[in-house]
């Protein structure tokens, strides 16, 4: 049996994770008192009697739970943004070339950021595969749930009393300073940022990511996608939409991501649809753990609506 603590527990992501994994016989869970979560000495016990930690954390406190590990045997899967670029730390999207196999054999893995799991999933194989230049100055819009903010924005798209501008679709992230922006250019291969425009919009879960190119060969493109995720939780889907439609909450409660192409002579848009707080958080967290512990990959996992 794995032993497993989550520091951070109460979090949106934290207790999703608690979730999934208290109904597994194959996981023991460690966990603390109300009263001792944020206890030093009580989260250092608890991390280095854990085979697998989960932190789901602000990045400071990440941080800070890292330099209490002890023990050479503790894997740790950090859901925050603070290794996601570090050395040593392997990112955790097992769909890219090469990454299942470090991921298996790592003892730090980070969790792709929610915004940066869509836009690696359609730019990495096309630089790859040479059909995206790696100086390409590329832009990316991505519409999310307001669930992706956590407690205190779900507490406020929630409330009675939230201001009428929530009700409509609001862009963030306006300085370009996106904490997502170095993990979305360095792991995709590209030299520079793309051009970002995140909007949360007044509906809980899911995520639509579009990333518009021009001078794309479009059927290249869907070639390299088809190839490049056969048989995986990410799928190349040709054609999919809703009458001329694309839903950003069609893929929420799920756990895959839905990759497509659009358009034709040169001018494509590139679309993946997924659940923020699954393939874009949570989700992504448990394939990463089936994947360190040797469990089925899929395992606990939802593939369908």
């Amino acid at each position: 049996m794995t032993k497993v603590f989550i520091d951070g527990s109460a979090g949106t992501t934290g207790l999703r994770i608690h979730e999934r994994l208290a109904a597994r016989a194959d996981i023991g869970l460690i966990t603390l008192p109300d009263a001792l979560r944020h206890d030093a000495d009580a989260r250092r016990e608890a991390i280095n009697s854990a085979d697998v930690v989960f932190l789901c954390l602000p990045d400071a406190a990440a941080v800070e739970a890292v330099s209490m590990i002890e023990s050479p045997r503790v894997r740790v899967i950090d859901t925050s943004t603070a290794h996601r670029t570090s050395p040593g730390w392997e990112y955790g999207f097992p769909e890219l070339s090469g990454r299942r196999e470090r991921i298996a054999s790592s003892l730090r893995v980070a969790n792709p950021g929610c915004h940066a799991s869509g836009f690696i999933a359609l730019v990495e194989p096309l630089v790859r595969a040479g059909l995206i230049g790696r100086g390409a100055e590329l832009s990316c819009f991505s519409l999310t749930g307001y669930s992706g903010g956590g407690k205190k924005m779900i507490a406020e798209y929630e409330s009675p009393g939230r201001p009428a501008s929530f009700s409509s679709p609001r862009a963030y992230g306006l300085s370009q300073q996106h904490k997502h922006l170095p993990e979305m250019a360095s792991v995709a291969g590209l030299e520079v940022p793309p051009v970002f425009c995140p909007v949360v919009a007044p509906f809980y879960a899911g995520m639509e990511v579009i990333v518009p190119v021009s001078g794309l060969d479009a059927d290249a493109a869907r070639e390299v996608y088809a190839g490049y995720y056969a048989g995986s939780v990410v799928r190349y889907v040709d054609g999919a939409d809703e009458g001329g439609f694309l839903s950003a909450g069609a893929y929420a409660g799920r756990d895959d991501m839905e990759i497509s192409v659009y358009g034709s002579g040169g001018r494509c848009l590139l679309v993946a649809r997924f659940d923020n707080l699954g393939k874009g958080a949570s989700g992504a967290a448990i394939q990463n753990f089936n994947i360190m512990t040797g469990a089925p990959e899929t395992a606990g996992l939802v593939l369908t609506s």
